[in-house]
């Protein structure tokens, strides 16, 4: 199976730190499937030659979420979960953030995280497991900071402005909450 040459289409933040090249292949054999795979330190993704470069974009972003979803399904353990907090701490809070304890808890069904200041420990719902990593951070980052500030001031939000994900991240929980809000319509009678 022959591609069209491929371009690189720009240099993304991926997985933390290390920084990856997203080359875009198209194909003329490919019809209307986009598809996206790991390969070493490049992410590529498969699209139909016809596309647009608007459509191109736009399918890049959504293959890089469905990957990073796929790569948090397999879900960070306690242990490296509290080494993100580190690293997401250094990285954005001068490393002034410093958790005793960060783990996952099954018992936080209407919050997505919790931090209590006094005993410097972190909480995330599990439910949070499989959603996009960039999602995870914010919500890890976002505990981090209530170590430092513990109110929602402006003080609070002026350390997250640091996050460039920040507003994408909240976005998509607030479209998770809205979803499962919606009625549920009976599943089609099979005749």
């Amino acid at each position: 199976m022959s591609a069209d040459p491929a371009h690189s289409l720009s240099s993304q933040r991926l997985r933390g730190p290390r920084t990856s090249t997203v080359e875009v292949r198209r194909s003329a054999r490919r019809r209307s499937t986009v598809s996206a795979y790991r390969e070493g330190d490049r992410t590529v993704v498969l699209i139909p030659a016809r596309m647009s470069a608007t459509e191109e974009q736009r399918w890049v972003t959504v293959m890089l979420d469905k990957l990073a979803a796929q790569e948090s399904r397999q879900m960070l353990g306690d242990d490296e979960l509290a080494a993100r907090a580190a690293q997401l701490s250094a990285q954005y809070l001068g490393g002034r953030a410093a958790p005793d304890i960060v783990r996952w808890v099954t018992n936080q069904n209407s919050r997505w995280g919790s931090c209590t200041p006094s005993e410097g420990s972190i909480r995330l719902s599990h439910r949070l497991q499989g959603m996009p990593e960039y999602v995870i951070d914010y919500v890890l980052l976002h505990e981090l900071a209530h170590l430092l500030v513990p109110g929602h001031g402006p003080r609070f939000w002026k350390l997250l402005d640091s996050y460039p994900r920040t507003e994408r991240a909240r976005g998509y929980l607030e479209g998770v909450v809205a979803a499962g809000r919606l009625p549920h319509l009976p599943a089609a009678r099979q005749e």
